[in-house]
């Protein structure tokens, strides 16, 4: 039996199973015997579906300023791929596309970003700052934690942009990305132009968040808060109570609200970033052209603010193409279509 998308549905789970580092591996290569967590090595035979929860294989490194929370998958000498998600989303929106990578000879990192999950800063006073270099900056640190050479970067949401800015900073160390919604480097100068009345509205929760009432609000009720943005973002999603649970597990970070509110307010220009950070801003303000291979994604029912894919086709350099996923496809593209965007990554290593 398939699903609206054309997944099997034994597969899913399966797919689900693996992400969760919870099958019975009833064989694998010797030497390679899996023991950290989600590294699993070929060929394997995955068995029975055992427990559906990943939280357990959570690992943590120090990288860089932070102490990070991240699930990985897949042959570790596999060709690397680093996932990250949006606001205010986690790890989970990766659950079924990790697997597919991990089963197409990858090796899958899926980090909790600066502020979501398990994820720390190793100091109290650290800046915590959201702004998008910061990010950026965080995933070569863990790149660099985990002897990664170079990856593919694919994300959504604050995850896409950040695959922008390594696509177009440190070719070096991408081989390529994956961007749902396109081209998203932007700059505190872009964010203080006013937009149409239509585009403003898109962006309520922005303005709600530059206010003090905004940042209590949000803190009191985050949870009511990140599922209203899921059902506004992805109309056609129909998620359930436990798909929602797992992510939202994520926001209880002692950190979330003071970077979610950061990264909105610096956007605006109401908020004072990270003064180490202003060359690399100064940069970036100069919207600067990703120059290795990209796919970028849209999703055909996406409730969420994003540009017009001809508006920004141009700022690709590299090899580069555009695909609108079908089938009222929202903002949280890889949960929502996970084939699609696992897909693309597949199709993004190949140059």
């Amino acid at each position: 039996m398939t699903d609206a998308h054309g997944t099997d549905s034994r597969d899913r789970r399966r797919f689900l199973a693996v992400a969760a580092g919870a099958m019975t591996v009833t064989s694998l290569v010797p030497d390679r015997i899996a023991r950290a967590g989600l590294i699993l090595d070929r060929p394997v035979q995955l068995a029975r579906y055992e427990q559906p929860d990943s939280a357990a294989f959570v690992k943590q490194i120090d990288a860089g300023l932070l102490n990070v929370g991240y699930l990985e998958a897949g042959p570790i000498d596999g060709p690397a791929v680093v996932l990250l998600h949006g606001w205010p989303y986690d790890i989970h929106s990766f659950d079924e596309v990790t697997p597919h990578l991990a089963l197409a000879g990858f090796r899958v990192v899926v980090p909790y970003a600066r502020g979501y999950g398990s994820t720390k800063f190793l100091s109290s006073e650290t800046f915590r700052t959201g702004q998008p270099s910061a990010l950026a900056l965080d995933t070569v640190c863990l790149m660099d934690a985990l002897n990664i050479k170079q990856a593919i970067v694919a994300g959504f949401d604050w995850g896409a942009r950040t695959a922008d800015i390594l696509g177009a900073f440190w070719p070096d160390r991408v081989s390529g990305i994956v961007s749902v919604s396109g081209y998203l480097i932007g700059s505190q100068a872009a964010g203080r132009q006013p937009l149409p009345p239509k585009a403003e509205l898109q962006w309520w929760y922005q303005y709600y968040f530059a206010t003090e009432r905004g940042r209590e609000g949000y803190r009191k009720y985050r949870r009511e808060f990140a599922e209203l943005i899921w059902r506004l973002a992805s109309p056609s999603w129909n998620f359930d109570a436990a798909t929602f649970a797992r992510s939202a597990a994520a926001f209880e970070n002692s950190d979330h609200v003071d970077i979610v509110i950061h990264n909105y307010r610096w956007r605006l220009g109401l908020a004072q970033g990270d003064p180490s950070l202003d060359a690399l801003e100064a940069r970036l303000a100069d919207a600067p052209r990703v120059v290795v291979p990209a796919i970028t994604l849209e999703g055909d029912d996406n409730g969420a603010p994003h540009p017009d894919p001809a508006a920004y086709a141009k700022k690709f350099t590299g090899s580069y193409v555009h695909r609108l996923v079908k089938g009222g496809i929202g903002h949280n593209l890889p949960q929502e279509a996970p084939k699609a965007f696992a897909e693309a990554v597949i199709d993004v290593s190949k140059g």
